[in-house]
């Protein structure tokens, strides 16, 4: 992987309709992510195996990884890259010892340096911040301040992401401030057909082109 890229998340309500999921993220892909999180906290285990089936090989052949958010079980299941774990979501030590030590184990750490050294600590492979913007997937989320990309940036070597609002227009600013990846949901899979979310994608990808 390419050290500072675009990480693709999916939103809940694209996982109801399976054939736009995949097309969906395909187009991603085509664009320039080369990290894929399948996020859904609605469907049905089954739908989720499923749909997370699907993705992985989707990612496979793209060259591509795969994360699934939450279930380390399921990630372990379809043979995915990695999972990610928010602050409630199970122990990142659990996550290592059933996935290994290859696998990318991502957490949540708001704007917590403290979270973050404990997680690096329990076995995370990236720290991911935020929200940093107005977020659809998480309004509620406390807001987290560019800074903390910065003195995480100054503390850690591990990958630094950066999630919650992130668009093509601000993404700048947090790759200047220290952010190594892009998390982007809405922002990427909220803008239409495949043709637009190709096009969003390296929107996004064109950030990392320029120094930091």
């Amino acid at each position: 992987m390419k050290p500072r890229l675009l990480y693709a998340v999916t939103p809940d309500g694209l996982a109801a309709d399976p054939a736009r999921l995949l097309d969906a993220c395909a187009a991603a892909l085509a664009g320039g992510a080369q990290l894929l999180q399948y996020r859904d906290k609605r469907s049905a285990a089954d739908a989720k195996q499923r749909n997370a089936v699907a993705l992985a090989a989707l990612c496979r052949a793209r060259g591509a990884r795969f994360i699934v958010n939450d279930d380390a079980a399921l990630a372990k299941a379809v043979a995915a890259d990695g999972v990610h774990l928010g602050k409630s979501d199970g122990a990142l030590e659990a996550a290592r010892a059933l996935l290994g030590a290859d696998a990318l184990i991502g957490a949540s750490c708001g704007s917590d340096l403290l979270r973050a050294e404990a997680a690096l600590a329990s076995g995370a492979s990236y720290l991911a911040f935020g929200r940093f913007f107005a977020s659809n997937t998480k309004p509620d989320a406390p807001p987290a301040d560019p800074s903390a990309l910065t003195e995480a940036r100054k503390r850690f070597t591990a990958p630094i992401c950066a999630i919650g609002g992130v668009t093509p227009d601000n993404g700048a600013l947090l790759l200047s401030a220290g952010a190594d990846w892009l998390a982007a949901v809405d922002g990427l899979f909220g803008v239409g057909d495949p043709a637009d979310i190709e096009r969003r994608a390296r929107a996004y990808c064109a950030l990392f082109e320029q120094p930091r």
